[in-house]
């Protein structure tokens, strides 16, 4: 008995009233045997009907491959309701990984030649989207004969196709030149939108075409020129805009032409100009249009003037009520914030006002843009701004703003007692969202600057009494708390309201910190260290401090039993030498773009100092070389560095690695040594004067693609005769579209002037990919190591 074939509505029908996918699963396993009989059979009358039914059945996810011959057969049937289900079976069924794709490429050329339309069209649309690289070098000649034909029609289709083909094989490009600019004086609108896309493949993949099609920039002006003022067609045209669509292509089109070239750009300026004042911004289509001309604007040579509109223009972006306009405008004044920085700074209080924003993404562009936006002229002003985002910004942004706030005050502070007020609010209200280096970097500048100990010690005390649950906020004011302590019971304050503190109050504070669940270790480790300091430091009985540092000697914490029990060897055994010990640290003067004046002049009278200084004797260089030795790992008679600048300035400047007035060393050339999608890892290399076996690499991560590279890591490693230390990174996001780099500082000691050879990790998610890679790096410059 016969079955009767089902029809492809009645198949869709049934698959529709399962109630279950196991019936779903019934119904289709059993019209697939049915149509594996039909293709046994050979039915060519009903072939075309049974891959429709197969092409529905793989769209809906179930295997559809034993129909990939029948494509074949149905594409060379004369009839064309074969050819039409054969191509459409063919751009779903077959790709470059199936070698049958191949077997269609005389059907498909045999198509093209015939003169029949509606075939050509649908060979060229099956070639333009499954054809391959073989296919397309096959083909290349019979669509380049089809750009010129003269049905608009497949002459549209045909343009598309030269698009894939150049796409696939870029260096097809020489037989596509010559057709494009006869195409450009069509006016049809599919056939000039799809020649303006040809050209812009062309330019971008070959420099030859490039510099061919920039003759054609006046034609293109004057394209433009009449769709700005007198219209292209009404049936094009979208709320009030004219052939928007077009409009962008050719704009993206100008630009690539004008990028680094004067004579293109200088002819396109005034058409631009047009552009960006005429176009209806009150519809999406006309934003689209002049977002599109601002692009164009900053990426040519364009004037001066016609950048600050360009500027201008986004500011306007910024005041629009579409979230996704002031979205895009952040976005590129991000970009622009480098190159125009000055008229970027006219609209810093709308962009302060995106701050606000309940959007997140709209708020991290604007965190990210205000942080650009800070200098030496406007620091006060924007950390306030910033300050105050920082109290209520989502607990996502914190540790970027305060981050951002942290690199900011180091780079432009005004004065020292600034930057330690601006450091500490942030502490007070981000504490656990810094950098790892801040307190570090708080501790060294305030150790730096004596006339502010008493103020600092006073803002730490009380700012600790309220709170202890900021664990960097505790670290640093547990450390100034032991370091001056003695300044702390006087109130020799005048700057703040004056502190009647009693010892036992400050004892008492210090007993909760090491009491406190919320202590880190390294917290405790402070405390303690700040009472054992505090022993010297008062006035009183030290009975209370040395019970305390006696019951951590059976700490759990390995590292915290250690120091008390070396404190308490202390006390009992060298009580003599404790006073020396303990005593205040030295004070160290820090170096950047952030001191005053004052430190400025002190600073230049050290360095006329250290110039007239006498020469030392050979026995303190030899012991600066003895210490170095430490680090190396050779054995005794492996070849030492060379001597150092024996002057005292020159051996303070080595171990502290302070900045000095010494001769700048020779520059070493820059390195690129990782690119990916955007992504570039960059490493430039310093050598500090007077210490030739020590190499300063800094590492720029930079990042020109559309999405954000977040949790960046760099890990780094050398060979064993190598001393390597990393320091801590500045970020681990690097922002899309050219955002704020992540810098890190690799600090190599090499005493045995061996090759320096690097290998390096890199782990990042960037496009929604977790990305690694390990790579070596061998190719460093001669003189980094020699």
């Amino acid at each position: 008995m016969v079955v009767p074939l089902l029809k492809l509505q009645d198949l869709i029908e049934e698959i529709r009233r399962a109630k279950t996918q196991a019936q779903e699963r019934e119904v289709i396993q059993k019209e697939c045997a049915h149509i594996r009989a039909s293709f046994r059979d050979g039915d060519p009358l009903q072939r075309h009907r049974q891959l429709a039914k197969l092409l529905y059945v793989h769209m809906l996810g179930y295997p559809a491959h034993f129909g990939q011959m029948e494509c074949l057969k149905l594409i060379a049937s004369p009839r064309f309701t074969d050819k039409r289900v054969g191509y459409l079976g063919a751009m779903l069924l077959l790709d470059e990984r199936h070698d049958a794709h191949l077997l269609i490429t005389n059907s498909i050329k045999n198509d093209l030649s015939q003169g029949i339309q509606p075939v050509q069209g649908l060979a060229l649309c099956t070639l333009s989207t499954m054809g391959s690289a073989e296919m397309c070098r096959d083909l290349a000649t019979e669509v380049e004969k089809l750009l010129l034909q003269p049905s608009p029609y497949v002459r549209k289709k045909a343009i598309l196709t030269a698009v894939h083909m150049i796409r696939k094989v870029p260096e097809l490009s020489d037989i596509f030149l010559p057709p494009c600019a006869k195409l450009l004086h069509e006016r049809h609108h599919g056939i000039l939108l799809g020649t303006i896309t040809l050209i812009m493949e062309l330019c971008e993949r070959s420099p030859a075409a490039l510099r061919h099609f920039r003759k054609v920039v006046p034609q293109l002006v004057q394209i433009l020129r009449m769709l700005v003022t007198t219209g292209y067609s009404t049936e094009h045209s979208i709320s009030g805009v004219s052939d928007p669509f077009l409009q962008v292509q050719i704009l993206r089109l100008l630009r690539i032409l004008g990028r680094n070239h004067e004579e293109s750009s200088e002819t396109m300026n005034d058409l631009l100009a047009q552009v960006a004042t005429n176009t209806d911004t009150s519809r999406n289509a006309g934003n689209a249009v002049l977002f599109e001309a601002v692009l164009t604007i900053m990426d040519i040579r364009s004037a001066a003037g016609l950048r600050v509109l360009a500027v201008n223009i986004l500011g306007r972006f910024l005041l629009n009520s579409d979230k996704n306009i002031r979205y895009v405008a952040l976005t590129s004044l991000l970009r622009l914030v480098q190159s125009d920085h000055s008229a970027v700074q006219r609209h810093r209080p709308t962009v302060v006002e995106c701050l606000r924003e309940t959007d997140a993404s709209l708020s991290r562009r604007a965190l990210e843009l205000s942080l650009a936006l800070v200098n030496s002229s406007n620091v006060r002003a924007m950390t306030q701004e910033l300050q105050a985002f920082l109290e209520s910004c989502p607990l996502d942004l914190r540790a970027d703003c305060a981050s951002g706030i942290l690199l900011a005050a180091e780079r432009f502070a005004p004065t020292k007692r600034w930057h330690i007020d601006t450091i500490l609010h942030v502490l007070i209200t981000a504490g656990a969202h810094v950098r790892d280096d801040a307190v570090a970097n708080l501790t060294q500048l305030i150790g730096g600057a004596q006339e502010l100990h008493a103020y600092s010690v006073c803002r730490l005390y009380s700012a600790l009494a309220e709170d202890i649950s900021q664990q960097p906020l505790v670290q640093v004011a547990a450390w100034c708390i032991g370091e001056y302590g003695d300044l702390l019971m006087e109130g020799s304050c005048e700057e703040v309201e004056p502190l009647q503190v009693e010892e036992e109050e400050v004892l008492a504070l210090l007993e909760k910190v090491l009491q406190s669940q919320m202590s880190l270790p390294a917290t405790r480790g402070y405390a303690l260290t700040a009472l054992m300091k505090l022993s010297t430091r008062l006035r009183g009985d030290n009975n209370r401090i040395r019970q305390v540092v006696s019951i951590y000697g059976s700490c759990l914490d390995v590292e915290l039993q250690q120091r008390a029990v070396e404190y308490n060897t202390l006390f009992r055994k060298y009580d003599h030498m404790r006073a020396a010990i303990l005593e205040k640290m030295p004070l160290v003067e820090r170096g950047g773009p952030q001191v005053d004046e004052e430190a400025k002049e002190s600073k230049e009278a050290v360095q006329v100092s250290k110039a007239a200084a006498p020469i030392p004797t050979e026995p303190q260089a030899s012991k600066l070389l003895d210490l170095l030795d430490l680090l190396d790992d050779t054995s005794e008679d492996a070849q030492h560095p060379p001597p150092l600048d024996p002057s005292p300035g020159g051996t303070l400047v080595h171990l502290l690695d302070l900045p000095c007035a010494l001769p700048p060393p020779a520059p070493i050339p820059n390195l690129k040594v990782f690119e990916r999608e955007g992504v570039q890892l960059n490493l430039s290399f310093t050598r500090p004067p007077g210490s030739p076996a020590l190499l300063l690499v800094t590492v720029t991560t930079t990042n020109s693609s559309k999405g954000d590279v977040t949790h960046f890591i760099c890990q780094a490693a050398v060979p064993k005769s190598f001393q390597l230390q990393l320091q801590a990174p500045s970020g681990n996001t690097v922002p899309a579209w050219g955002g704020l780099p992540i810098t890190q500082l690799f600090r190599i000691l090499n005493p045995n002037k061996a090759p320096l050879r690097l290998k390096l990790r890199l782990t990042y998610n960037h496009l929604g990919q977790s990305v690694q890679e390990i790579f070596e790096v061998n190719n460093l410059p001669v003189e980094t190591w020699q």
